[in-house]
């Protein structure tokens, strides 16, 4: 059974920072990416940010990056996402993914093929 777990998320204000982490268990198959994506009341799930896991190479948003900034543990099976300069417009629930075809580059447009159960993330001051 494949799970992923987030933890992290939370309440900061706005210029502050989180680090939401993610670990992936019961992959049966080797993963080709993980990554983040978001959701705000009221509007689509987005994505923030993807990380290919042989390689690490990485894929932002225009609104996260230089913010955010992704990295994969490969010996924990795990993925943060370091978020500074929070803004108000950061607040969503944030879902960690696994893909298993898709490496980073291609993340965003296909999505993903596992999802956490997602994490609260709230900027507010």
């Amino acid at each position: 059974q494949v799970q992923l777990v987030e933890s992290g998320g939370g309440l900061a204000q706005p210029g502050g920072s989180l680090r939401l982490s993610c670990v992936a268990s019961g992959l049966s198959r080797s993963k080709k990416g993980m990554g983040w994506f978001r959701q705000a009341p009221g509007k689509e799930r987005e994505f923030v940010a993807a990380v290919s896991w042989n390689d690490g190479h990485t894929k932002y948003s225009d609104s996260v990056r230089g913010r955010f900034t992704i990295s994969r543990d490969k010996d924990e099976n795990t993925v943060h996402l370091e978020m500074s300069s929070l803004r108000r417009d950061d607040t969503a629930v944030y879902y960690c993914g696994a893909a298993l075809v898709m490496g980073a580059e291609m993340i965003p447009f296909y999505g993903m093929d596992y999802w956490g159960q997602g994490t609260q993330v709230t900027v507010s001051s």
